[in-house]
């Protein structure tokens, strides 16, 4: 016979069981979503821009260069003077260097388009500057056989390496070369290296013959004092 303390005991007993239910429920959803893969960011080409790069937007000089990594000029440039320029004005804060790919659509020059994939794909992971000076140390070797991808093994390893093979059709990448492209055209850049120096709100056009380290560091050792 059911009484009414028997029938308070039930319904207590009934609260109980959903009380726990609900707290077991919120726990498995918790648990899951502690274990879930945290979402990943996508990158974008105005990240890939970024990534190319060096040095502080604010710095009092902005230097951008148009460059084709098949051009011997651009070589030329970035062993030479480029790439000791960027050690000593970069990271003082001094000049903003941002590279741009401009890879010309000649016939001596097949590779080149190529060469701009794999140097936008290792930016989009933080490996441009290691594959930019692979690119441009081992222009002669894949230059003449196209195996780049062999000539950047060693630099970015194997997790780097599948990475950027991914990325190299990637609409991103292809962006970003595009973009570089479309300023380029805009800016009636026919050859490379083309070198644009901004500072004071004023941008000017470098001639490329006969640029050295020494000539490039008097010139923005020039402009920093005035």
């Amino acid at each position: 016979m059911l009484t009414l303390s028997s029938g308070r005991n039930a319904r207590r007993w009934i609260a109980v069981a959903a009380i726990l239910a609900i707290t077991f429920s919120m726990s498995a959803r918790q648990s899951f979503s502690a274990n879930a893969s945290p979402p990943q960011t996508k990158i974008t080409a105005a990240d890939i821009a970024r990534a190319k790069s060096l040095g502080s937007k604010n710095a009092p000089i902005t230097v951008e260069i148009f460059s084709d990594y098949q051009c011997p000029m651009c070589k030329n440039f970035f062993l030479g003077a480029s790439q000791r320029l960027l050690e000593d004005y970069a990271s003082a804060g001094k000049v903003y260097f941002v590279h741009h790919d401009f890879p010309l659509a000649i016939p001596e020059h097949k590779h080149s388009e190529e060469a701009a994939r794999w140097s936008n794909a290792a930016a989009a992971i933080g490996k441009f500057h290691e594959v930019e000076s692979a690119l441009y140390a081992n222009q002669d070797s894949w230059g003449a056989t196209g195996k780049i991808e062999e000539t950047l093994a060693g630099v970015l390893g194997p997790a780097n390496l599948k990475r950027v093979k991914v990325l190299l059709d990637s609409a991103e990448v292809k962006s970003a070369i595009q973009s570089d492209k479309a300023l380029g055209n805009s800016r009636n850049v026919d050859s490379t290296p083309s070198i644009f120096v901004t500072h004071g709100g004023h941008t000017e056009l470098l001639p490329i013959s006969g640029i050295s380290y020494n000539l490039f560091k008097s010139y923005l050792d020039y402009l920093l004092t005035h």
